[in-house]
């Protein structure tokens, strides 16, 4: 379990959170959401200790990808998701192919990080905290330079791990993929946790939250993929900026 109670928390001078009482147990996948400003970012970091104040994690219990994580060394896939065993202090192999499988990465294991799109570089990303065998997985806005097929794969993806026992939690924006994937939405707004549910019962807070109506839309949309969907290994539907 990963938990953080916090009456308030101040960043800058000024505070950015109120009343936080907020634990993810094993096998959740908790996203938590809100417009933007809300807190996620700040919440998310406080649970994996890196805010003045909270206690560190141990980096091989806890895996933390901050949004928009890069890398711009002139390094291979396979080298960067190998980067997941530096907590550990090992080389181990075995642990860093099955990531870049999971993650379907196995086509572009040899290219370099810094010349392949902005998703393939995101799930690289994940890859490498993959790679740590973590007891938690921290994410911030992980789907947010993905198309929408491959968004809702990573999230399956995560929520496959929580299957074994892991602990997820992700900001999203996309409340879609919560309705989908999530085990608990936590609703965030001004600083505060609004709601905290299971996500079709925390989606009329959410919609109050963005400022927006709620109800049931008739128009045709996107579904998502047929259940048990993984990334394919040469799959390049999210090749923006190529």
């Amino acid at each position: 379990m990963i938990a953080v109670v916090a009456p308030i928390v101040g960043l800058g001078g000024r505070i950015v959170l109120w009343d936080i009482n907020l634990s993810a147990r094993p096998g959740e996948l908790l996203v938590l959401a809100g417009p933007n400003g809300a807190g996620k970012t700040t919440l998310l970091r406080a649970m994996a200790g890196l805010l003045p104040g909270f206690a560190s994690q141990d980096p091989r219990r806890v895996a933390y990808v901050p949004q928009g994580a890069r890398c711009a060394w002139g390094m291979s896939v396979r080298e960067v998701v190998a980067l997941g065993r530096v907590p550990h202090g090992d080389d181990r192999a075995e642990p860093v192919e099955a990531a870049i499988v999971a993650c379907g990465l196995a086509s572009l294991a040899g290219e370099r990080i810094d010349r392949v799109s902005g998703g393939e570089a995101r799930r690289a990303m994940l890859a490498r905290a993959l790679a740590t065998e973590p007891d938690a997985l921290l994410l911030d806005e992980p789907t947010a330079d993905l198309d929408p097929a491959a968004a809702h794969a990573m999230m399956a993806l995560l929520r496959r791990r929580t299957a074994a026992g892991v602990c997820v939690v992700v900001v999203l924006h996309a409340l879609e993929l919560a309705l989908h994937h999530a085990t608990r939405l936590v609703v965030m707004e001004g600083g505060r946790i609004v709601a905290d549910a299971e996500p079709e019962a925390a989606l009329p807070r959410a919609a109050l939250a963005f400022g927006l109506p709620y109800g049931l839309n008739p128009r045709a949309g996107l579904l998502p993929p047929a259940q048990g969907e993984r990334y394919g290994a040469d799959r390049s539907g999210d090749d923006q900026g190529r």
